[in-house]
């Protein structure tokens, strides 16, 4: 593969820098602390890191809210302390991802903070304002994901701004070229100073209907929701109008033509539509649009393989060129192990990482992934996030998953600072610490080091299409193919034993060539009946086209 495409089958390790590592041991994880820890991050044999947001902010929503962005929050570091980490990270093979939070701004940057002055400023139009109905409420009925009205009155300008978040983060005007060249810019900014890409933040939210219709009631029975509570009032409404425009599809591809002109540069796209998977094959269809992009349809309490099946399938049918990427663990919702079962098992959390890395497309690893941490409990008296704060005691907000990494078991704090940590450490994570992990032969992390690297030695797991075999639950099956040579892969998903006929699988029984290596719980053959431990896997090669795959 050449330079352009190292993204394709990448795995992409995701840090949050706040719970990362503490190098100045005031209880916040920085940049000089990622730089720390280099060594481990490559140990991991990862292709690159994504950085969630480091930049100036008021921390409303812990740094979601830009202030500034091209500069670094002191509590982070500064910017020479980023062009070290580029750097050095570059030496060691590792590419650099940062995060880029396109659709709104914090309400302290200086763009809103001249906006709001009043109605003829030369940043006016810079943000989305809108007049009072004639009873003064709010323009329309659009909702915040964080609780109540998308709208906030404004005294000086005396005028509605919309904000889909905090209302402390107002929404750009995207209909504004002038904002849209400027965000341009500031993604340059970062290009200059040698990033490799971007995880473009709810992208499909830079655009509104500029009628501002109102968006639609949604049945009672239909309010399931993807990336947020459905007790949520934000899910009694189709939200066709404050987000996911057509006109979104032309700035993905102002996007691409400026990564064009830095060879090897990625945009990975995070999507949460009323229908994420068609909104996901749109933005990265061609070689105009986004490189990559991912939704939040793994990352549900949903966990079975028809649904696994399911999401990926509809997906397939509808991408054609385009490259997906997985992820089922992120900074937003509970950690997999827990939210996928809660089993006490090491088995599951190497089994769920080798599920989502042999799917076609690359993969979104989080933080703590391959420890196999579970969700924390935190206290509401210890809850940081505003949204947790809002919705207690329905939805406990993110913390959970945003705790301090664990490094050493018997170290204060679990070696993360010797500071009081932003958020507690888990009780249960000093037993997970990567030091007791690297001593451990068959603990997750070696696992998932090991299976990264024996990954890498499969280009049917990294560059193949893909293709389901029906089977029963709780087994999940597929054929990977690439360059003319098949691949088929199973996973049990139960913590029972399960057997398959392989005549189920592959009319080529005695053609199969098991593949070696990946040190998982493995599944043996008697008597042409695959029998899958608990947790279990299988990789064998078919050497011959298997007619019953279709």
């Amino acid at each position: 593969m050449n330079e352009q495409m190292w993204w394709r089958g990448a795995v992409i390790y995701q840090i949050y820098p706040r719970s990362f590592y503490d190098a100045n041991q005031d209880g916040i994880g920085d940049l000089p602390g990622i730089i720390s820890k280099l060594d481990y991050i490559a140990s991991l044999g990862i292709d690159a890191i994504w950085i969630s947001p480091f930049f100036k902010s008021p921390m409303k929503d812990f740094g979601y809210d830009i202030s500034d962005y091209r500069d670094i929050d002191p509590i982070f570091g500064t910017l020479a302390d980023f062009d070290e980490l580029v750097l050095k990270a570059h030496a060691l093979g590792i590419k650099i991802m940062i995060d880029q939070v396109l659709s709104h701004t914090s309400d302290q940057h200086q763009w809103f903070i001249d906006s709001r002055e009043d109605q003829t400023n030369d940043k006016a139009d810079w943000y989305v304002w809108a007049d009072a109905k004639e009873d003064g409420t709010a323009p329309n009925n659009w909702l915040s994901i964080f609780g109540g009205s998308g709208w906030t009155w404004d005294p000086r300008r005396q005028q509605y701004y919309l904000h889909n978040f905090l209302t402390s983060q107002p929404d750009l005007n995207f209909h504004n070229p002038d904002v849209r060249q400027a965000v341009l810019d500031n993604i340059e900014f970062w290009l200059k100073r040698g990033v490799d890409g971007f995880r473009l933040d709810a992208i499909n939210f830079c655009y509104h209907d500029a009628q501002l219709r109102d968006n639609p009631a949604k049945p009672k029975e239909l309010r399931t929701s993807i990336g947020f509570d459905e007790k949520n009032p934000y899910a009694y409404q189709y939200h066709y109008y404050n987000n996911t425009q057509d006109e979104n599809l032309g700035f993905m591809e102002d996007i691409r033509s400026l990564l064009n002109k830095y060879p090897g540069a990625v945009a990975l796209g995070e999507i949460s539509s009323e229908d994420s998977l068609k909104t996901m094959a749109e933005y990265t269809q061609g070689d105009s649009r986004l490189h990559m992009g991912y939704s939040f349809d793994l990352l549900t309490d949903n966990f079975s393989a028809a649904y696994i099946k399911q999401v990926v399938e509809s997906l397939e049918s509808r991408v054609s060129d385009g490259w997906p990427c997985w992820s089922i663990s992120n900074h937003d919702v509970k950690r997999v192990v827990t939210r996928w079962g809660g089993f006490n098992s090491n088995d599951f959390a190497k089994m769920l990482f080798a599920m989502i890395s042999s799917l076609r497309g690359s993969i979104c690893s989080y933080q703590g992934e391959e420890l196999g941490l579970t969700e924390a409990d935190i206290a509401f008296e210890d809850i940081q996030d505003p949204y947790g704060i809002t919705f207690w005691p329905q939805f406990k907000g993110r913390d959970g998953c945003r705790t301090p990494h664990p490094w050493q078991h018997d170290s204060v704090n679990a070696g993360f600072s010797e500071g009081k940590p932003w958020l507690p450490v888990a009780s249960e994570h000093f037993a997970k610490s990567v030091d007791l992990q690297d001593e451990t032969a068959d603990s997750v992390l070696n696992s998932y080091r090991h299976f990264n690297r024996w990954r890498k030695e499969q280009p049917a797991l990294r560059y193949g299409d893909i293709k389901f075999i029906d089977t029963p639950e709780p087994i999940l099956a597929f054929v990977r193919q690439y360059q003319g040579e098949q691949l088929l892969v199973c996973f049990n998903f139960s913590e029972q034993s399960q057997t398959v006929a392989l005549s189920s699988l592959t009319q080529l029984s005695d053609s199969l060539t098991a593949v070696s290596g990946h040190k998982l719980t493995s599944a043996t053959i008697v008597d042409g009946v695959l029998q899958l431990p608990p947790f279990g896997c299988f990789y064998c090669k078919l050497e011959q086209q298997s007619k019953s795959v279709n």
